[in-house]
């Protein structure tokens, strides 16, 4: 009986999970990063078509948009300028609702979307030069993530409905500490923070070719859009 309750109760506790759909995620600390070989990648299940769906890098007014974020007013620095994000292509989001539909409802709707924030603007000049602007999903753990060999990263995953957020923190091997830690622990907040997204065909706002003009004070909770695309909430974080 004794041995009947302690698997019981080791199985709860493998199954408990965050409220909000947040992955359980430890404190950063040096313990936290690994060799850019050794570190998690993105994780895709059964799901191999999704493989070919392709991701996109953003700029940053539009993942500060996403992550409901307010843009910054300093002069004297970039908002997250050492920060890059990786969002899903116009083509990724209608293939999924397309996959979705022809699997009759079997397919997967869930996109990914991958943030770097690295320890300096330096290593993020240097890893934007060997990284395409465009790249399918099922490339990105050897090219975004294994190709930086020089490199430490500690990762953080959440799940948010539709949408599943990685994000890597990144140093250079054999440092100490994280000189952008403030700016991992906003985003970090912001994205536990968000309200699970239920219709992901929202982000199809959000791409450069648009003209987007974030006007803040909005709530986390969502918003609407307009049809000249003048957002004064970000319109992508949908309540239950």
């Amino acid at each position: 009986m004794e041995d009947r309750e302690k698997k019981n109760n080791n199985k709860k506790q493998k199954h408990h999970h965050q409220p909000g759909g947040a992955t359980a995620n430890p404190p950063l600390s040096d313990f936290s990063f690994k060799p850019s070989a050794a570190v998690k990648g993105l994780r895709f299940g059964g799901q191999f078509v999704v493989k070919s769906f392709t991701i996109r890098r953003a700029w940053t007014i539009e993942f500060l948009q996403l992550l409901s974020l307010p843009p910054h007013h300093d002069s004297n620095r970039l908002p997250f300028n050492s920060t890059v994000a990786f969002l899903p292509t116009n083509f990724t989001i209608l293939a999924h609702h397309a996959w979705h539909t022809l699997t009759l409802g079997l397919g997967t709707k869930k996109s990914k979307v991958i943030l770097f924030v690295f320890a300096t603007e330096a290593l993020k000049v240097a890893a934007g030069r060997l990284w395409p602007v465009e790249i399918p999903l099922g490339e990105a753990n050897r090219r975004l993530i294994r190709g930086l060999s020089g490199c430490e990263m500690a990762r953080f995953k959440y799940r948010k409905g539709c949408l599943t957020f990685y994000i890597y923190a990144v140093r250079e091997k054999g440092c100490f500490g994280f000189s952008a830690a403030d700016d991992l622990n906003t985003i970090l907040q912001a994205v536990t923070a968000l309200n699970d997204f239920l219709d992901h065909t929202a982000m199809l706002a959000l791409p450069n070719q648009r003209n987007i003009s974030y006007g803040g004070g909005g709530g986390r909770g969502g918003g609407s859009s307009s049809s000249n695309n003048n957002f004064t909430t970000p319109p992508v974080a949908v309540v239950h």
